[in-house]
């Protein structure tokens, strides 16, 4: 069997794979998406005393504004994941999760983290596919907006959400010298790629939440770390992050790349 042989039997088999779930891949990618939101909401609720002391002691911005603090992103974030869930008021949701993201990665120094901060991109870029997927073509905030050519505004969002998904996944190549870690790191560069320009995308994104869902498994398995442990939460604050991650995959791999893509420019050709 060729090459292209092998691509159209695994495009075959992830048409089928989409088939069988069209009714609740959308459900489920939402749900993914905002995992990391709705952990940090019920967080702040049962660690809000040394959320607060932690942000009073670093920007000693006193108690007031550092309650306040940790109640706008309980209630913000709760709040907005509740919105998406019921699937109401969803572009207000998406705006306040963006900027509870803004927020935190002031307020957490994230800013001069390379990896926490591609991170938090990529959960922005999830976030920009939910938006783009709740915007209807014919009515929306950007409605007076002149149109480029024949691409609306959502498929623009649905461009920059793919592009920003795959800073996740920089920041899980090893540049190593071992022979597996080339391999591992030349076929996720390859599919990263992919995704972003939208070439195979429903199979590229598929093979990424599938490898991604692996890793998160095997590397952030908080569960097996004790509660009291500082790992625990460094874990499971990845393990959901990355969980959003591929909700934003499951959201391309359910809509497709958009009509800023290759795949939608084939079909000119």
């Amino acid at each position: 069997m060729g090459q292209e042989d092998m691509i159209s039997a695994a495009e075959d088999v992830a048409d089928q794979f989409l088939r069988v779930t069209k009714q609740y891949l959308p459900h489920l990618a939402r749900l993914c998406l905002i995992s990391t939101f709705l952990e940090d909401g019920i967080r702040m609720w049962f660690q809000w005393s040394e959320q607060r002391d932690y942000i009073e002691a670093t920007w000693s911005c006193g108690y007031f504004l550092a309650t306040c603090f940790v109640l706008l992103n309980l209630i913000g974030q709760i709040g907005g994941c509740v919105l998406v869930l019921g699937r109401t008021f969803v572009q207000y949701a998406c705006f306040g999760l963006f900027g509870i993201i803004a927020l935190q990665t002031v307020a957490y120094s994230i800013l001069w983290d390379v990896k926490f901060l591609m991170r938090n991109l990529a959960l922005g870029g999830g976030l920009l596919l939910l938006l783009a997927e709740s915007r209807s073509e014919g009515k929306s905030m950007f409605a007076g907006v002149p149109s480029m050519g024949e691409s609306s505004p959502k498929q623009y969002m649905q461009l920059g959400g793919r592009v920003l998904l795959v800073l996740m996944f920089m920041t899980l190549l090893h540049f190593d010298s071992s022979f597996f870690s080339i391999l591992q790191d030349m076929v996720g560069m390859a599919l990263i790629i992919l995704v972003a320009i939208g070439f195979k995308t429903k199979l590229a994104a598929l093979t990424l939440v599938v490898w991604l869902l692996a890793i998160n498994i095997y590397f952030n398995a908080f569960w097996t770390v004790p509660a009291y442990k500082p790992m625990h939460d460094f874990l499971k604050y990845d393990f959901f992050q990355t969980t959003s991650v591929i909700g934003g995959l499951l959201l391309v791999v359910a809509l497709g790349p958009g009509g800023v893509s290759m795949d939608e420019k084939k079909k000119e050709w």
